[in-house]
């Protein structure tokens, strides 16, 4: 047998797995496509018309490589926020930021406090860097900011994650509950505040953007209600050291052309942003109608997808999901305990609502054994 280069110990020790399994590959698995995809949590509005002509329009010019300072993208994500460009750095969505930041402020065995059942690519970020997780349990659907602001204390922990609108429930704290999290954290622990949701959700769960605090990082990415999900672009706000520190490590030409180009055209279109902000609230109430007209209990959702409780245990839930994928019906379900009792749906087109209402009372009947 020929000998192979070892890996480091650390990536030998890693299990062989992926956050997500993609629709993608699950089609492949099936030998069929779904007919409704709605559990990637995409914007199936696509991006506004402004920036698909545009996007079209530089097609030929992809043979170049793109700035690797983002500058013009930096520049319009400042003007947006009213900070200085040297405040914003661009990634390859907020998962590469994420990637970004555990290798800056996690070392081997370091502590990290994030949510029981949370976004599980940040697990995964920091699993690669041989971070020790510490989990805190959701509180009523909620992530629970005083569990998380005692772990962090308890374990010394330079890193916590927080999303807020959060994902996979849906829920969200209100922006003064998420200043008194900011102001009792120990200076010297850095807090992602992953707000991918962000135009989405109330404005009163966004706190004003203080740029002078240097243990807070601000994610936005342009991949849910920009409509972007395909193109891999999102980016931080945060203290202009702390922003000088992503550059010490980041791809530079991680970012095409493309994306950030139609990053800019489409922080340009706020007309289309609000439309379509409307229009996923619209397809949240649609989703949470057709919830209870099967008597399951949509829950609160500031997102771009509704949670649903199922009414029974996390086996039932997990019937009721298997179920709808044999119905061609893509939707996804959070997986630890207590949120387990869940399905989430993301927001789709009126034909995809209308194949989950259709599908759904067939896959709850399934997994009832009726």
């Amino acid at each position: 047998m020929r000998q192979r280069p070892p890996l480091t110990p650390l990536v030998d020790a890693l299990p062989s797995t992926v956050p997500f399994v993609g629709p993608e590959a699950q089609e492949r698995e099936r030998g069929r496509a779904f007919r409704a995809r709605i559990g990637a949590n995409e914007s199936s509005f696509g991006p506004s018309p402004r920036v698909i002509e545009r996007m079209a329009g530089i097609a030929r010019d992809m043979w170049m490589y793109c700035d690797p300072d983002n500058h013009d993208l930096k520049v319009a994500v400042a003007a947006h926020h009213g900070v200085k460009a040297e405040n914003i750095v661009v990634g390859e969505g907020i998962d590469g930021l994420l990637s970004l930041v555990a290798r800056m402020y996690v070392a081997p065995g370091g502590a990290v406090v994030t949510s029981l059942g949370a976004y599980p690519t940040f697990n995964f970020h920091i699993a690669g860097v041989g971070g020790r997780l510490v989990t805190v349990a959701y509180e009523s659907d909620n992530e629970s900011l005083d569990g998380l602001l005692a772990a962090v204390r308890k374990d010394k922990a330079p890193l916590v994650y927080l999303s807020n609108p959060d994902n996979p429930m849906g829920s969200w704290w209100d922006a003064g509950e998420i200043i008194r999290f900011i102001e009792a954290l120990p200076e010297t622990t850095m807090l992602v505040l992953d707000e991918a949701y962000g135009e989405l959700g109330p404005p009163s769960a966004l706190p004003p953007i203080d740029i002078s605090r240097p243990n807070v990082i601000r994610m936005r990415t342009f991949s849910k209600a920009y409509g972007l999900a395909g193109i891999r672009c999102g980016y931080a706000v945060a203290e202009a050291q702390v922003i000088r520190d992503f550059e010490k490590i980041r791809n530079h030409y991680g970012v095409s052309r493309m994306a950030q180009i139609a990053g800019v055209e489409a922080l340009a279109d706020q007309d289309y942003l609000r439309s379509v902000v409307a229009r996923v609230a619209a397809g949240r109430r649609r989703i949470a109608g057709i919830a209870e007209q099967n008597g399951l209990k949509p829950l609160e959702s500031a997102t771009n997808f509704v949670t649903i409780d199922c009414g029974g245990d996390g086996a039932f839930a997990l019937k009721v999901l298997q179920g709808l994928l044999s119905r061609d019906v893509f939707i996804r379900k959070p997986m630890v305990p207590r949120l387990d009792r869940c399905i989430r749906v993301s927001v789709g087109l009126d034909h995809e609502l209308d194949i989950f209402a259709e599908e759904l009372p067939g896959a709850l009947t399934a997994a009832r054994g009726n």
